[in-house]
């Protein structure tokens, strides 16, 4: 496989949304016979220091025993169906900064989670512990939108992997990660190029920039190829019109995508944060799990 994958992280706050992103994780590390991890983190944040108090507060022992109860029932669901090693933490802090640390101490490769915990945000990311996680992981994170299917774990099969790519470096990583899911999964790639010429509407030689466009992601679409093809996995290819975002959910949806991989840096370079991004627009509005990998 392109990547290894030993590890998952699977964050967890004891919501439906988490507990949905978790089934996820599980499925994959039962597929893989990779390890877990569950982690609930004490939002700092949410305790209020009493400074007459001998150690704990009650606010802090009870936001600690719910958060002791969220890893507990997903690992209790872990262990009927994993071989591997379950390891189960709660951490005081903040929430996305201690995912972070936990990937670093525990040299986690990939992260599984929900995008709708407890705060609710209807499918919008924004000021949430998943889209904090994306801006600052250093290892791809797989995030699972709460109104998609239900997985019943071990039965989950991912048949169609979409791979967007505009040819820079991070959308090459993101291929890796990608062909390394369809070769877990026995997937068909499907990879995409959208040639989105509405930003030069009307400008001389707007028809040359076209046809440029077009042919780097002709050659941006082969380099997919070649490596699904070094990889024995089978691939398609399409080029698009119009705005990235736009094309790659309407490529999901038309042709039965069943996880999007992603980089979270393009072309535009956002030096670990995806604000207005392409990624974040999809991430936003997939009806399909998107991994997201950043360029570290």
């Amino acid at each position: 496989m392109s990547q290894t994958i030993n590890s998952i992280l699977v964050p967890t706050d004891g919501s439906d949304g988490a507990r949905i992103g978790a089934r996820r994780g599980i499925d994959l590390a039962a597929t893989i016979g990779a390890d877990l991890h569950v982690l609930s983190t004490v939002d700092a944040r949410d305790i209020e220091p009493d400074l007459n108090a001998d150690g704990q507060t009650e606010r802090e022992r009870l936001l600690e025993t719910e958060a002791e109860r969220a890893v507990d029932s997903i690992a209790r669901l872990a262990r009927t169906h994993l071989s591997g090693q379950i390891t189960t933490a709660v951490e005081s802090g903040i929430p996305f900064q201690a995912i972070n640390d936990y990937v670093d101490t525990h040299d986690i490769d990939l992260i599984v989670m929900g995008t709708q915990g407890q705060t609710g945000f209807e499918r919008v990311v924004l000021g949430s512990v998943a889209e904090k996680t994306l801006r600052t992981a250093a290892v791809p994170v797989v995030t699972v939108t709460p109104d998609g299917d239900i997985v019943e774990i071990g039965d989950q099969r991912y048949e169609n992997i979409l791979l967007p790519t505009d040819g820079s470096e991070g959308a090459d990583l993101a291929i890796e990660w990608g062909i390394t899911l369809a070769e877990i999964y026995d997937a068909t790639v499907h990879t995409l190029y959208s040639v989105d010429t509405s930003r030069f509407g009307g400008v001389e030689g707007s028809a040359e920039i076209h046809d440029a466009l077009e042919e780097t992601g002709q050659e941006a679409l082969e380099a997919v190829h070649e490596r699904a093809r070094d990889a024995d996995v089978s691939i398609t290819g399409n080029i698009a019109s119009g705005p990235a975002a736009r094309a790659i959910l309407s490529y999901s949806e038309e042709h039965d995508i069943d996880l999007i991989a992603m980089g979270t840096h393009g072309r535009s370079g956002l030096t670990r944060y995806l604000t207005g991004s392409v990624t974040e627009t999809v991430v936003r509005n997939a009806a399909v799990p998107v991994c997201c990998v950043p360029m570290q």
